[in-house]
């Protein structure tokens, strides 16, 4: 362990990751949107949270809010200085600061060793933004009021080592200092460790209106019986127009024992809705079957729905039962029915009609009572004017129609999605990403969706295991399908190098040409690729910093190869 120098690394690669988007609404640092604010009105707002909270309790929500901020700019290292073990690394933390605006930042000493958790960091603030509005607000200050900028140094340092690292601000220009003065160690350094780590937990206002909701929760669990389930129809994810549409019509399904048949394209959730349908009834209690009918060979699709007598053919050594039965007094759903072959069409018209069925090879009729709730991603009228499928069975089925959007008429439920499929593969592969960024975010929501739902969690899954544990998942976690915002293929929307996006006269790469050739993708991957190993002497970190990924997204495409 030695003392780190305290020259500040050229801040060029910080600067080239900020990127201008008037056109669009948008400033970007690397993945993260950003945004520029009067620091006045900061002030504006510290005034207000003192007036409403007091001075206490303001302090230690503003320093969560810098410790977040600095938490989250922490997780550019690994994209911007990829080599955790240089104090150029850890210097993205204060040279953001400035770049900023927020504050000018001059180390004093700086002795730090991820490894062995030694840390010990003395640094000199000069304008800071936060003395400046508060002089303006209250005039000179008993105490240090930096709160948000500690927050941050406290946050950044934190992510970067690895433990608990809290600064405490020992001059203040609003108290009448030249300049400010902070110190940073181990919590477990400070004398006041409890009162430190209890300012960065959540407020007490929080909990309490955490400790409401829970009740409330609780007293709806408790006075929701099992009669009243079709009020709500519980696991569906979505908050859009298009989905709530169609989440009336099924609560409004759930209580009668109408047919119900879902139409949308494929990857849109019908089983899903079907099996939300399911335990939104009063048959919740009873089996919910699914059943794909474009899986199963047509010779045996009637065994399979309706069961089999033992002898009926060749291999049929014992009776068994069919899907129906096994659904019996549940719900059966069928998935692509307008790949029942003909004689399954007709015994399935035989069910709905009569409420009876006959095994393959059996002698009597067995009674059924079973809800079906039939999907198809092929319009069945269309399906019936082709001769593909029975009209009289379709009029059958036909009795409640519910239409189920695609993901690209339901954006406002993307983020909804993809925290939910994050959640779900974070504990599949023992992960934890945090999230996706800004831009990867922008990129999932201008896209189009072909495969909807399912693609989506297909591309959230990629991006899981991809994405190194606490960092967001990056617009390049996504396949090259995905066209991301910032980058245009016109030629007047290309992007510059730490500058404006869309600046008129910029040269672009005429990818039209491009593949008007003999294209090879993965050719030229891989040639960027080499040709950035040569230009840092086969530094990986450095060739990952050159192309825009992180180092472990560098490797799987090396691996790849």
């Amino acid at each position: 362990m030695s003392k780190q120098s305290l020259t500040l690394p050229d801040n060029s690669d910080l600067l080239s990751q900020i990127r201008f988007d008037p056109k669009e609404g948008k400033i970007w640092l690397s993945e993260s949107r950003m945004l520029l604010i009067h620091s006045a009105v900061m002030g504006l707002l510290r005034k207000e949270l003192i007036t409403t909270l007091g001075q206490d309790r303001t302090r230690a929500f503003l320093m969560r809010f810098g410790y977040h901020s600095g938490w989250m700019d922490a997780e550019l290292v690994s994209r911007i200085r990829p080599d955790l073990s240089t104090k150029d690394a850890y210097f993205v933390g204060p040279q953001l600061h400035s770049i900023k605006g927020m504050v000018k930042v001059t180390p004093v000493e700086l002795d730090f060793d991820v490894e062995s958790g030694h840390f010990s960091c003395t640094m000199d603030w000069f304008d800071s933004y936060e003395a400046e509005v508060h002089i303006k607000q209250f005039g000179l200050s008993d105490d240090p009021v930096c709160w948000t900028l500690l927050g941050y140094a406290s946050g950044f340092t934190t992510f970067y080592m690895q433990q608990k690292i809290v600064f405490k601000e020992t001059l203040c220009k609003a108290c009448g200092d030249a300049h400010c003065r902070i110190v940073g160690k181990p919590v477990d350094e400070w004398e006041d460790r409890m009162e430190l780590e209890n300012m960065l937990l959540p407020d007490p206002v929080a909990d309490e209106l955490f400790a409401l909701r829970q009740q409330l929760s609780h007293l709806r669990e408790v006075t929701d019986s099992p009669h009243h389930r079709s009020d709500h129809i519980t696991g569906s994810v979505g908050q859009s127009p298009a989905f709530l549409d169609a989440l009336t019509l099924l609560k409004k399904a759930a209580e009668s024992k109408a047919t119900v048949l879902l139409q949308g394209e494929t990857g849109v959730g019908k089983e899903v809705m079907a099996r939300e349908l399911h335990n939104s009834s009063p048959r919740q209690s009873a089996p919910f079957v699914a059943v794909n009918c474009a899986c199963i060979p047509h010779e045996l699709i009637e065994a399979e729905l309706f069961g089999v007598n033992k002898g009926a053919y060749t291999g049929a050594h014992e009776s068994r039962q069919g899907k129906f039965e096994r659904a019996d007094r549940g719900t059966i759903f069928l998935d692509e029915v307008v790949e029942l072959s003909p004689k399954a069409q007709a015994a399935l018209l035989r069910v709905l009609q009569e409420g009876e069925l006959e095994r393959v090879g059996g002698t009597h009729s067995i009674a059924i009572d079973v809800r079906v709730v039939a999907a198809s991603n092929e319009n069945l009228k269309s399906a019936v004017d082709n001769g593909k499928f029975r009209a009289d069975l379709f009029y059958r089925l036909n009795v409640f129609t519910v239409d189920i959007p695609p993901l690209r008429q339901r954006q406002a439920d993307i983020p909804l999605f993809v925290e939910h499929f994050i959640r779900k593969y974070n504990g599949l592969y023992n992960k934890n990403a945090l999230g996706v960024s800004d831009l990867a975010m922008q990129t999932l929501l201008h896209y189009d969706w072909p495969g909807n739902i399912r693609e989506l969690e297909n591309m959230i899954e990629r991006g899981v295991i991809l994405t190194d544990n606490n960092h967001q998942i990056d617009a390049n976690s996504f396949p090259a399908s995905l066209t991301r915002p910032d980058q245009h293929q016109d030629t007047n929307n290309g992007l510059t190098d730490g500058g404006y996006i869309g600046q008129p006269g910029q040269s672009n790469i005429d990818y039209q040409q491009l593949l008007s050739s003999e294209f090879d993708l993965r050719r030229h991957e891989e040639g960027i690729i080499n040709a950035a190993l040569k230009k840092t002497a086969g530094n990986i970190s450095q060739a990952a910093r050159l192309l825009g990924l992180t180092r472990s997204q560098l490797n799987y495409r090396l691996k790849s190869r």
